[in-house]
């Protein structure tokens, strides 16, 4: 699946930010302001003025929503979640060429707060992946004590994983050890 950079910008930001909510027995990995600013600078997030608390919770609002499109079981529920989102964050399309990239949308309106931003920004990134009839690309990682979000760009859609390298590895080494103790006992 092609995608182009400006939308898989905003796809990694979507994941990012799914991915700090608090799940089996994890942390909150945006419970302050600080986690929030560290996540706008993690993503080169342009234009975004001082952070409140009031931004914090309007961001894990976004972030509610985001992973309810990820759940969504079927194309209708998602583009119903995401036209919601979208039209809630009064999305202003608009060209740009900013800090060195070419030419590319922003969907945000001037002097959005951060959640409308990244709701605009995101919400259309992941409307682009229903709109290609890709949503189960939209997935969670299969890893018993996991579940990160993913968005599964493999050619075959086979990715069952978030990260191969940690949560895949680690299952298929389990089940080797498990398959030596047995052939053993």
């Amino acid at each position: 699946m092609l995608i182009p950079h400006d939308t898989r910008i905003a796809l990694d930001a979507v994941i990012d930010l799914v991915n700090t909510a608090p799940e089996n027995d994890q942390a909150d990995g945006l419970a302050d302001v600080a986690a929030l600013r560290e996540f706008v600078r993690r993503h080169a997030i342009s234009g975004v003025g001082e952070l409140t608390r009031r931004d914090l919770g309007a961001v894990h609002g976004v972030r509610t929503r985001f992973a309810e499109v990820f759940a969504a079981p079927d194309s209708a529920v998602a583009a119903e979640l995401l036209n919601d989102l979208v039209a809630a964050a009064g999305t202003t399309p608009q060209l740009t060429n900013h800090d060195g990239y070419d030419w590319h949308v922003h969907y945000f309106a001037p002097g959005a707060t951060i959640a409308d931003h990244v709701a605009a920004d995101g919400g259309m990134a992941l409307a682009f992946i229903v709109v290609a009839g890709e949503q189960e690309r939209l997935r969670r990682c299969e890893a018993p004590d996991c579940g990160r979000a993913f968005v599964d760009l493999s050619r075959n859609r086979s990715r069952r994983y978030c990260d191969s390298r940690t949560c895949g590895n680690r299952l298929h080494v389990a089940a080797y050890r498990a398959r030596r103790r047995e052939a053993a006992g």
